[in-house]
């Protein structure tokens, strides 16, 4: 294996520059989901007139709804009722550790392909497999973000019903006569929704970079033409 050789010309060309742009992305994808944290709040009253007291029901990563049970303010007995037994519904931590772990692991193989194309260029370039390998896990890395993105996407949308209006429904006390529920608020999911764009911004550099790993590969260019590489970086094959 040859010796670890700083070269930065491959940066400055597609292969290498989309590279470090999917490095970024996925740190902004993983990390907007899974930081989030929020609640939603509900206005509660035991009779007609009297002073609205506040529960609360606390949610994150990965989105466990049905494990966020709602909490009284701390000493206030709320209309005799035991609200930490009413929980949020759903259960969409599949859909959310699915989208952070491959995100992660993106984020960990983008490290590994920048040091073999700065450190290694003439390794990644006379060795037939590497960019073979590279063009397969990019192809399998452009499939995978459409089916991560999409599941999350459609979680996300699931989770903003599940925490809005509509929960003020599926309390049981809520359901009867003597306890009157208004919907308070819910945290914003503005960071969440800013993960979805970049899952799909992923999806769009992973599917354009294809093509310039592709070049790499002893499919575009059968024999390897290494001696008019002199100059350094990863040039495209003859014929383009």
């Amino acid at each position: 294996m040859s010796s670890f050789q700083l070269n930065l010309n491959p940066l400055k060309e597609p292969l290498g520059f989309i590279k470090v742009l999917e490095w970024i992305a996925s740190i902004f994808a993983f990390a907007t989901c899974g930081g989030f944290k929020g609640k939603t709040e509900i206005l509660v009253s035991c009779s007609k007139g009297s002073e609205n007291k506040t529960i609360t029901a606390t949610f994150d990563y990965p989105f466990r709804l049905n494990q966020a049970s709602f909490q009284a303010p701390p000493g206030v007995n709320v209309c005799n009722v035991s609200w930490e037994k009413q929980v949020l519904i759903g259960d969409y931590s599949s859909s959310a550790q699915f989208y952070v772990t491959f995100a992660v692991f993106v984020f960990l193989y983008c490290i590994v392909a920048l040091l073999l194309y700065v450190g290694y260029t003439n390794l990644y370039r006379d060795n037939r497999k590497l960019p073979m390998a590279d063009f397969v896990v990019t192809l399998v890395a452009t499939f995978l973000w459409l089916v991560s993105t999409s599941a999350w996407a459609k979680a996300l949308t699931d989770i903003k019903v599940a925490t809005g209006h509509s929960i003020v429904q599926e309390l049981a006390p809520c359901k009867t006569q003597e306890v009157m529920c208004y919907f308070g608020s819910v945290t914003g999911m503005g960071s969440l929704n800013v993960s979805v764009i970049f899952g799909f911004l992923n999806l769009i550099l992973w599917g354009g970079n294809a093509w310039f790993v592709y070049k790499e590969t002893s499919l575009h260019s059968p024999s390897n033409t290494s001696a008019s590489h002199s100059q350094g970086g990863i040039p495209p094959p003859a014929g383009i």
